[in-house]
């Protein structure tokens, strides 16, 4: 072979091995789903890397981007994120109420005939509830949440008050004989800062009043009777002492850290509350915090109401426009899964029935676990209308009005009410 063949077979082959190596490097890194999710509650980091690498032990031809943001930060980054023809995202989570919009603007994928008879029957029917929208599954649920009713039992006792109340007037009159003797100046503490979490008290309240949101044909029923009580109970609190004033500014964070430093003796919060209340590095108060079902008001109980909670739970979806919709399907399958589900329960509650009535599981969660199971069945959401975040915002601002005095209660449910209205004239 002459000099100039040798070059050119070196040539030859050197294109060759980059042709191969470049085909290598595409099959092992082109298929990429990003994926952004919550900090605040659900998994840890550590958690999400864990389960991402089992993930890619699985799948050695996948990678997977995770970003990971605070919740009040989620809403819009998504709507930015997820609403062009070449999403950010391929696998995104969403919180119940968004996913009406999200769906009918057609961000979402359709995963309905995906979904067997066997998962319909072995995950929680509500969980089902927070991926629904017109008859269809827009995703898996994952973060089964609600609020529920902590209490400081040893503050409690030192009232002289033996069991949590089961009734809104009965905690009211609980909060005021601890006020009295001195042992919290603000007994109850809540999260009526002008944001979701203001909304979530509220309908938690409503519902426990016999109270509707909307009517069954979606038209604004808050400002009947039912609202108008709800609402003035809240004021209430607020005039007699008995709520901390800084409820009017506080987030779920707030009210953790208030309630951690014995500062407060009730408080309505989600589920990830109790294990930071145990943790010496975050709490003053360990040991000392109980969760009970929430209470109803008196009447209500009497109709036969028992409990009234919101839920806060989330599921994971795929963007329509994904250019890897099954590979990051597959993603959310895996992790929704029994397997994951069970193995990773430690700051999740697992959407399927047969892991919660696993008896590992339950001995390994004794208090948040027996109690979900208690509450989740008096589980309310909020409307799964797709205008449902204008209508927060409208309300959230008129229900501040009112708990701060602006205008009087019925004026500011009216106000609410009327520019519901008009958005509702708009779809």
């Amino acid at each position: 072979m002459n000099l100039r063949k040798r070059r050119e077979t070196i040539v030859v082959v050197f294109i060759m091995t980059l042709i191969v190596l470049f085909a290598f490097a595409i099959s092992a890194n082109g298929e990429t789903i990003r994926m952004i999710s919550m900090k605040q509650a659900g998994w840890t980091p550590e958690e999400y890397d864990q389960i991402i690498q089992e993930f890619k032990n699985q799948n050695p031809d996948v990678d997977v981007e995770l970003t990971l943001v605070g919740y009040d930060a989620l809403h819009d980054k998504l709507i930015t994120s997820i609403s062009s023809s070449n999403p950010a995202y391929d696998v995104v989570l969403v919180d119940d109420i968004w996913v009406p919009q999200f769906a009918a603007a057609g961000w979402l994928m359709d995963v309905t005939d995906k979904i067997t008879d066997n998962m319909k029957e072995e995950v929680y029917d509500k969980a089902w509830q927070i991926v629904a929208y017109n008859g269809r599954e827009w995703g898996l649920p994952w973060l089964l949440d609600q609020k529920y009713l902590f209490y400081n039992a040893k503050l409690l006792k030192e009232a002289g008050i033996k069991e949590p109340p089961t009734t809104w007037e009965e905690l009211a009159e609980q909060a005021k004989i601890i006020k009295e003797k001195g042992i919290v100046e603000y007994p109850i503490i809540w999260s009526w800062a002008q944001i979701e979490a203001l909304i979530c008290d509220w309908v938690t309240l409503l519902e426990g009043n016999n109270g509707d949101f909307f009517t069954m044909d979606n038209k604004p029923a808050f400002n009947s009777i039912r609202g108008v009580e709800t609402l003035s109970w809240m004021k209430q609190t607020i005039d007699n002492g008995i709520t901390n004033p800084a409820s009017l500014a506080a987030d779920e964070e707030e009210v953790r850290r208030i309630f951690s430093q014995g500062k407060a003796v009730f408080a309505l919060n989600w589920v990830y509350m109790y294990d930071l209340l145990n943790d010496p590095d975050e709490s003053n108060i360990v040991d000392q915090a109980k969760m009970s079902l929430v209470p109803v008001f008196a009447a209500a109980q009497e109709s036969g109401i028992k409990s009234a909670t919101i839920t806060g739970s989330m599921g994971f979806a795929v963007t329509n426009k994904s250019p890897h919709k099954e590979l990051a399907y597959k993603l959310v399958e895996f992790m929704t899964s029994k397997d994951i589900q069970t193995r990773y329960a430690d700051h999740i509650t697992p959407m399927w029935k047969p892991v919660m009535q696993q008896n590992e599981i339950i001995e390994k969660h004794p208090v948040i676990f027996p109690i979900f199971d208690k509450q989740f069945p008096y589980c309310y959401a909020r409307p799964k209308v797709p205008y449902y975040t204008e209508v927060s915002k409208i309300l959230q601002t008129s229900l501040q009005n009112a708990l701060v005095g602006k205008v009087s209660v019925q004026e500011a449910l009216d106000n609410a009410a009327k520019e519901v209205k008009e958005i509702q004239n708009r779809w």
